[in-house]
């Protein structure tokens, strides 16, 4: 089977399993099949406003939905960060660890409960996570538990799957354990877009737990 795949495969995703089949095939070819040939920027926005909004508190980071590492590579190319990397394919994370820009990384099936404590991170970063066939808003609760107190967020979601799977309601569900969400509307893709996609955009989203 071949392992080149594009933005059409990840977008027809619905399960966790469709993802460990896919991100199986894809996982040596990701980054120059879709980060590069999309000029996905999700990744570099993330450590932007990671940088924006953090303070010398929000440690240690886990990065969610890890994939390939590209957060790991914008946030830690001088492995200076405590940052951790969580994801459900094997073979994803170990081209993350190749790169060596995280202290640990964990499999996990981010629609179940993880088996780390309480209050474990002072800082959640996500980018290509909230999507379609991904995960949707129900994995906040999980995040928001393992989250220090005044942890900060800094996820992005994309923009029609954050009204389709409704992460209004969500967030005015967990609104006693967050502060108030701040929205930067941005495009996820740059240059060379596909043509379906190309110019879909994300929210980049800032919260810090209670």
């Amino acid at each position: 089977m071949s392992s080149k795949k594009g933005l059409k495969d990840a977008y027809s995703l619905k399960t966790p399993k469709d993802n460990i089949n896919l991100y199986k095939i894809w996982a040596s070819s990701y980054d120059d099949d879709f980060a590069k040939k999309n000029d996905f920027r999700s990744p570099s926005l993330i450590s932007n406003y990671f940088s924006q909004y953090s303070h010398s508190m929000d440690f240690p980071i886990l990065d969610v939905g890890a994939g390939t590492g590209l957060i790991g590579e914008e946030m830690n190319a001088n492995n200076k960060l405590e940052l951790d990397a969580i994801d459900i394919s094997p073979e994803m994370l170990q081209a993350a660890k190749l790169k060596n820009c995280y202290s640990k990384i964990i499999e996990a099936d981010l629609t179940k409960k993880l088996n780390i404590e309480n209050d474990s991170y002072g800082a959640i970063v996500s980018a290509g996570t909230f999507t379609h066939g991904h995960i949707g808003p129900n994995a906040l609760d999980e995040l928001i538990r393992i989250a220090k107190p005044n942890g900060l967020f800094v996820i992005t979601i994309h923009s029609k799957f954050f009204v389709k799977s409704n992460f209004k309601q969500k967030f005015n569900e967990i609104k006693n354990q967050i502060t108030n969400p701040i929205y930067h509307e941005e495009h996820a893709y740059g240059n060379n877009p596909d043509k379906d996609h190309g110019q879909d955009t994300v929210f980049i989203v800032v919260f810090r737990k209670k």
